[in-house]
């Protein structure tokens, strides 16, 4: 990333929340990027997240990454999406306050994803994108029956659709099924691109991730 990442804290329900950031000079919108599953190893310096804030930088985007309750120097503990989703409207909310009248972007990997369509349904957006989301995690069913793409904890009819929703899927994934990204994105119209080859972390497929999103949110 060519901007210098700050790192600074915002405090939260649970309180203070570990934040990096990014601040160009004209940053044309503001993005929040929330990490993979906290209890699995996931945090904000994540490989995939910071390539997803790559990309929304070079599309001239301050960024935001934070740490979820219980990672890394941010207090609390872990509440299975929904202290989480908290955090990330907290976030977000501190990002619209740092830049304001900037459309808002939000982002999420995994875990993060499922947090990021909670979080959309509850503030305005400008674009969603969100990498092989872990919808199960949200909806209790954990690596166990797909979810029901009208779960309400889902997104509500119309909020997500092709103007302002992207999904990007490795078709080698296994942790995430691809199929569940497919079956959430049909009923809503949503683009879902899927990565030839690509697994869970996308291994050696981060450049085709990186390239995908910057040529969406551009």
């Amino acid at each position: 990333m060519s901007a210098t990442v700050e790192r600074s804290f915002v405090e939260g329900a649970a309180g203070r929340i570990e934040v990096a950031a990014t601040h160009p000079p004209a940053p044309r919108m503001v993005a929040v990027i929330a990490h993979p599953h906290p209890l699995f190893g996931g945090t904000m310096d994540n490989k995939v997240v910071t390539t997803v804030a790559r990309a929304f930088a070079d599309a001239g985007a301050a960024t935001v990454r934070f740490n979820f309750r219980g990672v890394g120097a941010t207090e609390g503990r872990h509440d299975e999406g929904r202290g989480e989703t908290e955090d990330m409207l907290r976030i977000a909310a501190h990002a619209r306050d740092a830049h304001p009248g900037l459309p808002l972007a939000l982002a999420g990997f995994s875990f993060g994803g499922a947090v990021a369509v909670r979080a959309s349904g509850a503030i305005d957006f400008a674009q969603l994108v969100l990498v092989a989301p872990g919808f199960r995690r949200i909806t209790g069913e954990g690596m166990g029956a797909a979810p029901d793409p009208h779960d309400p904890q889902l997104g509500a009819p119309g909020r997500h659709t092709v103007s302002n929703t992207l999904v990007v899927h490795g078709d080698r994934d296994e942790t995430v099924p691809l199929a569940d990204s497919l079956g959430w994105a049909t009923p809503r119209d949503v683009p879902v691109a899927v990565v030839p080859g690509g697994e869970h972390f996308f291994h050696r497929k981060l450049h085709v991730l990186r390239e995908i999103v910057l040529r969406w949110v551009r």
